[in-house]
């Protein structure tokens, strides 16, 4: 298929705006982690029905991913990614206004259904207007944003709930995403995916399977991993993915063609991006909790002593992604898994109820270097792996892989971190800390194993589209 010609101004203006919401959906992933302990007070809540404030959230972010590519393949990127903005900002709304837990819980969800559209077409649409020798450094820029917004996300909440109240975490994104809703249908071109029919029972396969396993690694620290409920949602989960995967193979219109697996860019890429987000999202998990039990800073303290880590996300990110337009995403890819491995498993090391804030600063940039290397990289790699008209839904299966492996990060960091120590005092959190921060290095270098089985760097054909994989 023949690659669009777009204007560089309406490049800007999709880059620009797919960043502004990605933004605000990153940063709602855990921007009420350091606001919990204020939620309870006022809601009367136990603790671990707060969490679902989180989890909620996260829950229909991911299950609704590739549903939202394939919506906005069928119906238009651009209409459904402002359709997203107006979901997301209802959702939003509702969740400032929530006079309960519950009430707080259910527009959680909407706001995360919202953040699917805005995630999976945000990714589509930069893809779609980039030619691919410039599609790197722009996949960099929005993914350096979107990484940041992940992890100074119990930063701005804890900021914002000290400052303000907890309410204006939510109300900040009315206005900003009203803004955005005219300029994204004024500004953006449309585009289409190749499919002109949906799929019901391939949607309605890969919608059930993605919410069983994500239910069930969500509730599994809670009611316990060998409970029936997880058994059976873990279970069900697993044969309805493989259910999917059977039936798109042998469907003549598959919503998502299971060919692409075939590919060692998207298999490869996918499989990465789960375990960096594995390991990002469970070291973001604990990181600021580390900073307050150990050093009693506040949520403020805390989330700017994490600097050193997330600025990397903003400043490498797009270095990353212009460098891998020219050398391939493979030896970033390795590098960076590794060198995030390297900065967290040497957190886990040097973690002491007696250290310095200091002992932490080295490690923290080299895990926060090797993170965004990582990210736009895997980004490239799997949407540079399918055809032009494919990108949608390519987007759409590396997204929900990115947040599966959030999910997963934190229920196994948990887990480890349950197993060995507690919160009743500063040693006590510290003995489960530094195992949980170990097996998030260990995800990390897992990952750089994987990477190793990316292609090297494309060869183009005259029209600038990636036509084959030959190594560098």
């Amino acid at each position: 298929m023949e690659i669009p010609t777009v204007s560089k101004a309406t490049q800007r203006w999709v880059l620009a705006l797919g960043a502004v919401a990605s933004m605000m959906a990153a940063l709602d992933t855990l921007v009420v982690a350091t606001a919990l302990g204020t939620l309870r007070e006022d809601f009367g809540a136990s603790l671990a029905t707060l969490e679902w404030t989180v989890n909620g959230y996260n829950l229909s972010f991911a299950v609704l991913l590739i549903t939202a590519a394939v919506l906005g393949d069928r119906f238009g990127r651009r209409r459904m990614f402002a359709v997203g903005l107006a979901i997301f900002v209802a959702g939003s709304a509702a969740c400032a206004v929530a006079g309960s837990a519950g009430m707080l819980i259910a527009a959680r969800v909407v706001q995360g259904a919202g953040a699917a559209l805005i995630m999976s077409l945000a990714l589509a649409l930069v893809t779609a207007a980039f030619a691919p020798e410039r599609r790197g450094g722009a996949i960099g820029v929005l993914e350096g944003v979107t990484g940041l917004a992940v992890a100074c996300g119990p930063l701005v909440g804890g900021a914002v709930a000290e400052g303000l109240s907890w309410q204006w975490i939510f109300w900040v994104n009315v206005p900003i995403g009203l803004l955005a809703i005219p300029l994204v249908l004024v500004r953006i071109p449309e585009s289409f995916g190749p499919d002109t029919a949906v799929d019901g029972v391939g949607l309605g396969l890969v919608t059930g399977g993605a919410l069983g396993v994500v239910w069930g690694l969500v509730r599994g620290n809670i009611v316990g991993w060998t409970d029936p409920e997880i058994l059976l949602t873990l279970g069900g989960g697993i044969v309805a993915l493989l259910g999917f995967a059977v039936w798109e193979s042998r469907t003549r219109t598959p919503m998502f063609p299971v060919r692409m697996f075939t590919s060692r860019g998207f298999a490869a890429g996918n499989a990465a991006i789960f375990l960096t987000f594995a390991a990002l999202f469970g070291a973001v998990f604990f990181f600021a909790q580390f900073l307050q039990m150990v050093f009693h800073y506040g949520p403020l303290g805390a989330g700017l002593r994490l600097l050193p880590w997330t600025l990397t996300l903003f400043f490498c990110a797009p270095l990353a992604g212009v460098l891998a337009d020219r050398i391939g995403e493979r030896p970033l890819m390795t590098v960076g898994l590794t060198l995030q491995a390297i900065g967290l498993g040497w957190i886990a090391i040097v973690a002491d109820p007696a250290m310095a804030y200091t002992a932490m600063i080295a490690p923290l940039v080299v895990a926060g270097i090797g993170v965004s290397m990582a990210i736009p990289t895997a980004q490239s790699a799997v949407v540079g792996a399918v055809e032009h008209g494919a990108i949608g839904k390519a987007a759409g299966a590396n997204s929900m892989m990115r947040e599966l492996g959030g999910v997963f990060g934190i229920a196994v960091v948990v887990a480890v971190f349950a197993g060995f120590g507690g919160y009743g005092s500063a040693g006590e959190f510290v003995d489960g800390f530094g195992p949980a921060i170990a097996v998030g290095a260990a995800l990390s270098l897992l990952g750089a194993v994987v990477a190793l089985a990316l292609p090297g760097r494309r060869a183009r054909t005259a029209d600038g589209e990636a036509a084959a994989m030959v190594p560098v």
